[in-house]
């Protein structure tokens, strides 16, 4: 679907180039589409009116006229011009990697064509292309679903529409402020929403890993910080941004608790909670005590409107501390009758939101070709199953997320949110993009990080602004940020 919002630098450009009475005026029209996190085509027309000028004595009256239809005819060509936009019928893909990556790359690789026909235009249409990364709108999408925090009935209304139209939301795990910046970062130049999740080990990491943890106390209070921290400022880049939370088993229930409180003490006074939904991966214990202890916590989640991720099956590999790397391969992949057992259950609970984390084949981590055996045909069996047993038209009853998928092939994500993918998760992927924006700059500025005072322009040429840790952290954000778009 096309998010297309239009552009023009009007009357106070056009009035500072009338002055030089041997410069045409340069108008130039930007139609920039590529809304959601799967759009990868964009528009973008470029037009140039240039008045008759005629004499320098021609009087200001004559001038303001010609100004004032020159205003006229260019606010009637954008009004046609967004008309035809919006004529235009939906479009979806799915992508790999990112999942709405080719969006932003369409974008970008239209413009640099764009500006190959119009070299004239090149400044021009620089400035309005900052302005539409700025103030993107998401005017197809859900009325309910709008920038910053979505919660509620709005986070229903946006998976619902990512599995209408056949794109996942990037999960991406962060660590800190930097990591969260860079997916809000990648989301306003995309276009599309971005899912931000806090894992119990980044949250411990965000209080300072010299905290006091008892009872999970630094896992829970980074965690609600860095919630605070994407709230504060999620608005600012425009973009419509899930706040998560990963993997946790039983043993780690108390961190849960700790994240629930939370969200009922900031729905009390907000009348919403402070995270979007939670997830609980019990999949190492019995089918049925998972279903349970998922079912009372979903039906405390309700009463503030959060929803609930949960799993089945597991997900092999290894990440923040859970190594699955030798269970057994026939627990990576779930059975039909397992997630209708889970459906039943929790589509019982009043208010009740939840998604499902089915296993098959899905490993942490990133592997050489060949060893990972993904299997997305258990998610079209799962749905076609369900819709049996529901008797419904719905052909996707059940909305999937994706784990493990740092390193999946295009094919096999396509195939997943075919069968209803609405999320998937990033973090191996995006944690060396970090690192390597990190190491590049490292490598880079050697010369001038070795000491404080002394680089190759002089011996006593200071080095404070190549060794400030904002250089190097603001290096690996942009990194990870262009390697989610």
């Amino acid at each position: 679907s096309y998010s297309c919002l239009a552009f023009t630098l009007g009357p106070p450009l056009q009035a500072s180039l009338l002055r030089d009475h041997n410069m045409p005026s340069k108008v130039s029209t930007l139609a920039l589409a590529g809304a959601g996190a799967y759009c990868a085509t964009s528009a973008i027309s470029a037009a140039f009116s240039a008045p008759s000028v005629g004499q320098v004595t021609r009087n200001l009256r004559q001038q303001q006229q010609q100004q004032r239809q020159q205003q006229q005819q260019q606010q009637q060509q954008q009004r046609q011009q967004q008309q035809q936009t919006s004529a235009q019928e939906p479009q979806s893909t799915a992508t790999a990697g990112a999942c709405w990556a080719l969006a932003a790359a369409g974008a970008v690789g239209c413009a640099a064509r764009a500006g190959k026909r119009a070299p004239r235009a090149a400044a021009a249409s620089h400035v309005v292309r900052a302005a539409t990364m700025e103030k993107t709108t998401f005017t197809k999408m859900p009325a309910s679903v709008k920038p910053g925090v979505v919660t509620g009935q709005a986070l229903v209304d946006l998976l619902s529409y990512a599995k209408k139209n056949e794109f996942a939301i990037p999960g991406v795990n962060i660590v800190g402020t930097s990591s969260i910046n860079a997916c809000m970062e990648a989301a306003a130049k995309a276009g599309g929403p971005i899912m931000v999740t806090f894992s119990r080990g980044g949250g411990q990491f965000i209080a300072g890993k010299a905290a006091d943890n008892t009872d999970d106390a630094a896992c829970i209070a980074g965690s609600v910080a860095g919630a605070l921290h994407v709230r504060a400022v999620a608005k600012l880049y425009g973009v419509p941004v899930i706040l998560h939370t990963d993997h946790c088993q039983k043993s780690w229930l108390p961190w849960f608790d700790g994240l629930l409180k939370a969200n009922e003490e900031y729905f009390e006074k907000n009348g919403e909670p402070l995270f979007s939904s939670h997830m609980l991966d019990l999949s190492e214990e019995s089918l049925e005590e998972n279903i349970a202890i998922c079912k009372k916590y979903l039906e405390r989640m309700a009463k503030v409107d959060l929803l609930l991720e949960m799993e089945l099956g597991i997900t092999g590999g290894e990440e923040d501390g859970v190594d699955n790397s030798d269970v057994d391969s026939s627990r990576l992949y779930t059975q039909p009758e397992e997630v209708w057992e889970v459906y039943k259950a929790l589509s019982a609970v009043p208010n009740g939101k939840f998604t499902v984390a089915a296993a098959f084949g899905n490993v942490h981590g990133v592997y050489a070709p060949g060893n990972v055996e993904l299997k997305p045909v258990i998610l079209h069996n799962t749905q076609k199953y369900i819709k049996e047993k529901l008797g419904t038209e719905d052909d996707k009853p059940v909305s999937f997320v994706f784990h493990g998928g740092s390193g999946s092939s295009k094919e096999d994500i396509q195939y997943a949110i075919k069968a209803g993918v609405i999320k998937m998760n990033i973090d191996t992927d995006t944690q060396w993009a970090f690192w390597d924006g990190v190491n590049q700059y490292q490598k880079k500025n050697v010369d001038y990080l070795q000491a404080q005072i002394g680089n190759p322009e002089g011996a006593e040429k200071p080095n404070k602004k190549y060794y400030d840790p904002r250089m190097a952290l603001r290096a690996g954000e942009v990194s990870m940020a262009d390697r989610l778009v």
